[in-house]
């Protein structure tokens, strides 16, 4: 098993803490793990990427070549189209649909969506409003986690494990929306799954 994956968003939109979740439990499942630093302007605003790679043999490099990630996950859609080059003919894009315009010269947001329809294989979903809705309007990038869970091949119950080491210091409360987040975007995703394929 071998997972590249590519995690996009903006700074302060909590790509680290899906890359730490998906660390997390994939060193709990005994697989290897090589996560390139963040790249970008990491501070609130600034455009950011990471390359993930899990696998159940040594891993080499922490950079993914281009054309051959396994996954975008991204927080903003505009980030996910940016590093289209990276993902592979049979790759899945998980995105939020929210955009977060921080330039002047941001696309158009009908355009901007109908360039991920036009992608063979995504998930997109508005992942602020489903945060919202579950009263956690901070957790949309775990609702963007859980949405990507059908393509990881990792145990759900040990990414429920990830977010109880993240997040059980902050309280039952803080933890428990995190939790139903993920579960939102992972069901999300097999609701929809079936409609895009």
């Amino acid at each position: 098993m071998k997972k590249d994956i590519i995690l996009a968003g903006v700074g302060g939109q909590g790509i680290l803490t899906i890359a730490a979740t998906i660390g997390l439990a994939a060193v709990e499942a005994g697989m290897f793990l090589k996560q390139a630093e963040v790249h970008g302007m990491s501070q609130r605003g600034g455009d950011v990427q990471s390359h993930l790679r899990l696998s159940d043999k040594e891993i080499a490099s922490d950079l993914i070549p281009f054309g051959k990630a396994d996954m975008i996950i991204s927080v903003e859609p505009m980030e996910a189209l940016r590093y289209l080059p990276m993902l592979s003919p049979e790759g899945w894009i998980i995105t939020n649909t929210k955009p977060f315009i921080n330039i002047p010269n941001y696309p158009e947001y009908d355009k901007l969506i109908l360039e991920i329809e036009k992608q063979p294989q995504y998930i997109a979903l508005d992942a602020d409003k489903i945060a919202k809705e579950l009263g956690s309007p901070r957790s949309a990038n775990i609702v963007i986690l859980g949405a990507s869970i059908p393509f990881l091949e990792i145990e759900y119950s040990k990414l429920e494990n990830s977010l109880n080491k993240l997040f059980s210091r902050k309280g039952e409360a803080v933890l428990k929306k995190n939790l139903d987040a993920m579960k939102a975007g992972k069901e999300y995703t097999e609701k929809h799954m079936n409609v895009i394929v």
